[in-house]
C-alpha cells in the first residue's frame, strides 16, 4: 500500500511541476505580447525620410507601432488609384544574399499582374537602400503597378537569438507577420525564390474559397508519400499525410489574429501571439525545418483551419525528380514555380534555372512574346535530358497565357 501512496504522490509533484513550466512559459509568451502592443508612442510624420535614426533608438519591440506608422512608406504620386481592397497584399523577407532574388521574383509579380499590388519587404538594414533603389529604377509604368513598404527585421525583445538561429536567420520572421502588419486584412506571403507565372490576383482570388473556419491557405509538401519527408522522418506532429510547405502562405490575417488554437500544451486555447514560443521551447530539438514545422504542429492541432490548396501553386523540383507527380500541374500546367534548395543559383535543376534567368534578365518594356517567352523556351529546350526537363513544358503553359492576356489588356488600353 505504501508503494502505491509513493507512486502516487511523485505523480502529483511531476504533474505540478509540468504544468508550472508550462505556465511560466505562457507568462513569458505574454509578457512579449505586451511588447507587440505597444502603440501611441509620439507617432511622427509617417512620410518622413529620418525614420533610421528612429528605429536605432527603439530597442526591441517597443513602439512597433511606431515602426509601422513610419515605414508605411507608399510612392508619393503613384499612379495607382484603385480602391485598397482591389490590391493584392505581397510580403516577403529577404536576409544576406537574396536581394537579386527577391526582386525577379517582384519582377514577376509585376510583369503579369493586371490589378494593383503592395508588397511588403522584410529586409536586413543594410539591404534597404539597395531595394529602394532597385524599384524606384524601374521605369515609371512598371511603377505605377505597385506600392512598397520597408520593414526591418523584427522579433520579441525577449527571444531575437532563439528566433533568429531557427532554421535560417530571418525564416521565422513570417510567423510574426500577422502580430507587426495589424491593419492589414489579408497577405500572400512567399519565399525568396518564387516565380510567378500567372498573375498575383489569381492566387489572391482564393481567399474567396475560404471557409468561415480556413484562416491560412497553403500546399501539401508532397503528393507521394513514398518521397514524403514529413511521414518518414519528422520527429513531430505534423498536418495531414504528408505535412505542408509553407513557401507560398496565403492568409486572413483578421481571423488568425482572433483564432484561439488548440495545442498539446495546455487545455486553454492560445491566441497567435501566445502559442509560438511555447511551441519553440517543447519542440525546438526535434524540428528541421523552423518556422515551417512550427506551423505544420499548429494545423496539426488545427486542421479545419488551414484550406489546402494543390501543388501546381507551389511547384517545387520534388514535383519533378523522381518523375511527374503534381497532377494538377500535369493537367493545368505550373502556376507558381519554387525554385527551393538553391536550384536557380547551380547547374542541379537546369529547368528551373532557366526560368530564373528569363525573368531576370528580361528588359522592361521589350515585347514579352519574344524578348522573355520565346528565348525560354529555347533554353527549356536544352534541358530535356533532365526528369524537370522533360516536364518544361509545363513552366511556359501557364506563363504563355498571362502574358498573351496581358498584351491583350495593354493594347485594349491603347
Amino acid at each position: 500500500m505504501r508503494c502505491y501512496l509513493k507512486a502516487f504522490l511523485l505523480c502529483m509533484v511531476f504533474t505540478f511541476f509540468s504544468l508550472l513550466y508550462v505556465f511560466n512559459q505562457l507568462a513569458s509568451t505574454l509578457e512579449d505580447r505586451d511588447d507587440w502592443n505597444l502603440e501611441e508612442q509620439g507617432i511622427p510624420d509617417r512620410r518622413s525620410h529620418g525614420y533610421g535614426h528612429l528605429l536605432r533608438k527603439r530597442p526591441g519591440l517597443t513602439g512597433l507601432q511606431d515602426r509601422v506608422e513610419e515605414l508605411d512608406r507608399e510612392r508619393s504620386g503613384s499612379a495607382v488609384k484603385e480602391h485598397r481592397d482591389e490590391r493584392s497584399h505581397l510580403a516577403v523577407v529577404a536576409c544576406g544574399p537574396r536581394l537579386e532574388e527577391t526582386l525577379t521574383m517582384l519582377k514577376s509579380a509585376v510583369l503579369l499582374s493586371k490589378k494593383p499590388l503592395h508588397f511588403y519587404i522584410f529586409a536586413e538594414d543594410d539591404l534597404h537602400d539597395r531595394f529602394r533603389n532597385a524599384l524606384d529604377s524601374w521605369p515609371r509604368t512598371v511603377q505605377t503597378k505597385f506600392n512598397f513598404t520597408i520593414y526591418p527585421i523584427t522579433f520579441p525583445k525577449e527571444n531575437v537569438k532563439e528566433w533568429k538561429k531557427l532554421f535560417k536567420p530571418c525564416a521565422s520572421q513570417r510567423l510574426f507577420l500577422p502580430l507587426i502588419l495589424k491593419e492589414v486584412d489579408s497577405l500572400l506571403y512567399v519565399d525568396t525564390d518564387i516565380i510567378f507565372l500567372q498573375p498575383v490576383e489569381d492566387i489572391w482570388a482564393l481567399l474567396s474559397q475560404f471557409k468561415s473556419s480556413h484562416l491560412a491557405a497553403m500546399a501539401p509538401e508532397h503528393e507521394e508519400p513514398r518521397i514524403g519527408w514529413y511521414n518518414r522522418f519528422a520527429r513531430h506532429p505534423y498536418y495531414g499525410k504528408t505535412g505542408i510547405n509553407s513557401g507560398v502562405m496565403l492568409m486572413n490575417m483578421t481571423r488568425l489574429r482572433e483564432k484561439s488554437f488548440k495545442n498539446d500544451m495546455t487545455i486553454v486555447a492560445l491566441k497567435w501571439e501566445e502559442i509560438l514560443m511555447p511551441l519553440l521551447q517543447k519542440y525546438k530539438l526535434n524540428i528541421t525545418w523552423g518556422d515551417q514545422d512550427l506551423l505544420n504542429i499548429i494545423f496539426h492541432y488545427n486542421p479545419e483551419s488551414l484550406y489546402v490548396f494543390p501543388c501546381q501553386w507551389n511547384y517545387r523540383p520534388d514535383h519533378c525528380i523522381y518523375g511527374s507527380n503534381c497532377q494538377q500541374a500535369d493537367q493545368e500546367g505550373v502556376f507558381i514555380l519554387h525554385g527551393n534548395r538553391g536550384v536557380y543559383h547551380d547547374d542541379k535543376q537546369p529547368a528551373f534555372r532557366a526560368v530564373y534567368e528569363a525573368i531576370q534578365k528580361y528588359t522592361f518594356g521589350e515585347d514579352m512574346e519574344t524578348s522573355l517567352l520565346q528565348p525560354l523556351e529555347a533554353s527549356l529546350q536544352a534541358t530535356r535530358n533532365t526528369y524537370c526537363g522533360r516536364a518544361s513544358h509545363l513552366f511556359t503553359k501557364k506563363l504563355k497565357q498571362s502574358i498573351m492576356s496581358v498584351q491583350q489588356d495593354a493594347a485594349q488600353r491603347r
